[in-house]
């Protein structure tokens, strides 16, 4: 069945002499990797077509790949086809424009709940959007072009989204899709050192952060980080949101939460868990994702407490009901 939608998805990239590329916005590394590793491909095989990237936001953290700046007509994008990329609902697009294209493909890796498009390759239960990339290519590589830069976007998302190989959805099929795109020299070390590496006031302002983590009695682990700590430390969005991290290895604690407040005070939320799925906890506070990472967005410091509130309860619940969690 996936190889009879590829085959579609691919003979209407042959047919189509305009293609937009787009993915959702606030990006993550596997929103970048896989639009950028896709696009790359595309205009290396297709020289005499017009690729674009379709999205109005960037990604400081993942600036080493090159930047997304280009402006794209309204003519251009409606005579377009439109490959969207790692993004669950066309809410969550960068660009929303991307859906006035002539014809709309969605390739995801998220728990289908928002069906948009003409054509849909979704597999949920892969690490991430670039692993379908790196698949797309390796299905049709005697037709299609790779270099080094592509291997590396799609490699990075692949990487960051499974949490360097260690969630549960990293499969040997993941791993042999990441050892593919290495063989096209990805230099690991210079990419890791991008990845990892850190201005030491993130050091201070973690030492600062730890004070104000929270664990309910149940074991759910949370922090607030309003726009006064942000401002106090100059804290990028993505530095911001990495605080989530910072709770990832606390003893009893299968659920954790970072609570970041926006500009426009709404509340930027994200939620992590190891042996129990928080997803559901994410659909109720206008977010979603996937079983173990999702998002979500709250409105108001009463909707925090009861985002907090509710999943504390799926915490209680899952170690009253399981053995398995540590």
């Amino acid at each position: 069945m996936n190889k009879e939608i590829k085959d579609k998805i691919f003979q209407k990239i042959k047919e189509s002499d305009r293609i937009i590329i787009a993915r959702h916005f606030r990006p993550d590394g596997d929103a970048i990797g896989s639009s950028r590793g896709l696009e790359r491909i595309l205009k290396l095989t297709y020289p005499e077509k017009t690729i674009k990237l379709c999205n109005k936001d960037n990604s400081d953290f993942l600036a080493f790949l090159g930047s997304e700046d280009e402006e794209i007509s309204d003519e251009f994008i409606s005579s377009s086809l439109a490959i969207i990329l790692d993004t669950a609902t066309s809410e969550r697009l960068s660009d929303p424009r991307a859906l006035n294209a002539k014809y709309v493909i969605k390739i995801d890796h998220h728990i289908e709940v928002n069906k948009y498009g003409n054509l849909s390759w979704v597999e949920d239960y892969r690490s991430s959007c670039s692993e379908l990339i790196a698949d797309f290519y390796n299905t049709y590589k005697s037709e299609l072009k790779i270099d080094k830069y592509a291997a590396t976007c799609i490699y990075t998302g692949m990487n960051t989204d499974s949490g360097r190989f260690c969630f549960s959805s990293t499969t040997g099929e993941t791993l042999r899709l990441a050892g593919l795109m290495l063989d096209y020299g990805v230099d690991i070390e210079n990419l890791q050192a991008n990845l990892d590496l850190r201005e030491f006031k993130v050091y201070k302002f973690q030492a600062d952060v730890f004070e104000k983590i929270k664990v309910t009695d149940s074991g759910l682990a949370y922090l607030y980080l309003d726009q006064e700590m942000q401002k106090k430390w100059n804290l990028t969005r993505e530095e911001a949101s990495d605080s989530v991290s910072l709770m990832s290895s606390i003893k009893g604690s299968i659920a954790w939460i970072a609570f970041i407040e926006n500009p426009d005070k709404t509340i930027r939320v994200r939620l992590r868990s190891r042996f129990m799925t928080i997803n559901q906890v994410a659909e109720r506070y206008h977010g979603g994702g996937h079983d173990k990472a999702s998002g979500a967005t709250c409105y108001s410091h009463e909707e925090m407490e009861s985002l907090i509130k509710d999943a504390s309860e799926a915490v209680k619940i899952y170690k009253e009901t399981h053995n398995d969690w540590i």
